[in-house]
């Protein structure tokens, strides 16, 4: 295997860089923060980069991050636990209808998606009332959140239970897509909703006054971070293990929930062993060069040996199931997506709804200005991502999506 298909950026009393950008545009804002990252005391051994990387709050999405007896909270995000489920169905494209409107719709109907009335009560990306699945869900993290809530009580004001099983908003997604024997797949995009994005909130804010507290000074406030052996980092660490734990299951149950809606349609669908769900958005305890370390993936999936993954493209373009190579100099980890080329507003004004229909003509979805900033050409080529990270993964299944659902 080629290790050394990466840039090595130096940093000046920090740690190297190593990056899986080769034919990849990045940033000089994105650089910037990796250099920041790169320089901060704690930080272990490299800062590794997803050829997916571009800015975002604090450290840069598409970034991972070794450090040791601390953590950045802002590092993991506000959607803690974000990632993605893909199943393979026994359904081959011949039996899809010509017109796909019905099933969209029919998944829409059975995933509450987007968010309307500021998030309150009649927020239709929310349950109303709560379904019986979600209920029993919840009973499995019910206890260990009154616990978080007891330490910290602002946790309490978010709509957990109400977001179970919930899509969200921004580039989370529901798709129906065929691989290359033009089998059927479910592939979903989605992480811990209203109550990840609190608890990532009330710590980024602790930490930052930890900060102010000590006295610490850093390049960017959202690097703010929280001591290994003090109250806040237990806190953290206890909460967003939480918080990925109702991912994974608000995944699972956003899954079961479209597949019974396609059930409608095909009433022998059935799914096989071929199933993942990874998160891509998220810390854990991991051995690497010979320490034991605390690893943040900030738009990144784990790619040990054997591991599979799933990087998805955009609402145009294709995805891929993908098998870990177990690259010790990427932290085993690969890039979770095509990454963005532009910002939000910078794609709402480059882009008419002409340009998006005609980059989405093979897809049924929206094509409504409210997807805008969703439309294909924001992000990066795909293909030149997965050229860029060759050594990391390799490629399973190549999905194309022919119905997305979008919040």
């Amino acid at each position: 295997m080629d290790r050394k298909n990466f840039n090595t950026i130096s940093v000046e009393n920090g740690v190297p860089i190593k990056a899986w950008t080769k034919g990849v545009p990045v940033d000089a804002a994105a650089e910037q923060q990796l250099r920041n990252v790169a320089g901060l005391p704690f930080v272990f051994h490299h800062v590794a980069a997803m050829p997916d990387v571009h800015w975002g709050m604090g450290a840069t999405i598409g970034s991972v991050i070794a450090t040791r007896k601390a953590i950045i909270p802002a590092a993991v995000g506000v959607d803690i636990g974000c990632g993605m489920m893909a199943v393979r169905t026994n359904l081959p494209a011949a039996r899809l209808p010509d017109d796909l409107r019905s099933i969209r719709l029919a998944i829409e109907a059975a995933v509450p998606h987007g968010r309307t009335d500021n998030g309150g009560a009649n927020d239709r990306g929310a349950w109303g009332e709560v379904p019986q699945a979600a209920v029993n869900v919840w009973a499995g993290l019910a206890q260990d959140f009154a616990r978080l809530c007891e330490r910290t009580p602002t946790l309490a004001r978010s709509r957990s239970i109400h977001h179970l099983g919930t899509l969200g908003t921004g580039n989370h997604f529901i798709e129906l897509c065929l691989d290359e024997a033009d089998a059927l797949w479910v592939m979903l995009h989605s992480g811990s909703r209203g109550v990840g994005n609190r608890i990532g909130a009330v710590f980024i804010e602790l930490a930052k006054k930890e900060m102010e507290r000590f006295f610490v000074h850093l390049p960017d406030a959202d690097l703010a971070y929280l001591p290994q052996g003090t109250e806040h980092f237990a806190d953290y660490m206890r909460a967003v293990s939480w918080a990925q734990k109702f991912a994974r299951a608000n995944r699972q149950l956003m899954m079961d929930g479209v597949l019974a809606a396609l059930a409608q349609f095909f009433p022998d669908i059935e799914t096989d062993e071929m199933a993942v769900n990874c998160h891509h958005n998220y810390v854990d305890t991991e051995e690497h060069f010979g320490e034991t370390v605390l690893i943040t993936r900030k738009g990144a999936v784990r790619a040990r040996m054997g591991d599979l993954g799933i990087i998805p493209g955009s609402m145009g373009a294709r995805s891929f199931i993908v098998r870990g190579k177990g690259n010790p100099e990427s932290f085993c980890s690969c890039s979770h997506g095509a990454g963005r080329l532009m910002s939000r507003n910078q794609a709402t004004r480059q882009f008419s709804l002409e340009d998006h229909a005609v980059a989405t003509a093979h897809v049924e979805c929206r094509k409504d200005g409210g997807v805008l900033d969703e439309t294909p050409g924001a992000y990066k080529d795909v293909d030149a991502v997965m050229n860029a990270q060759a050594d990391l993964v390799d490629i399973v299944h190549t999905l194309r999506q022919v119905v997305c659902v979008k919040g």
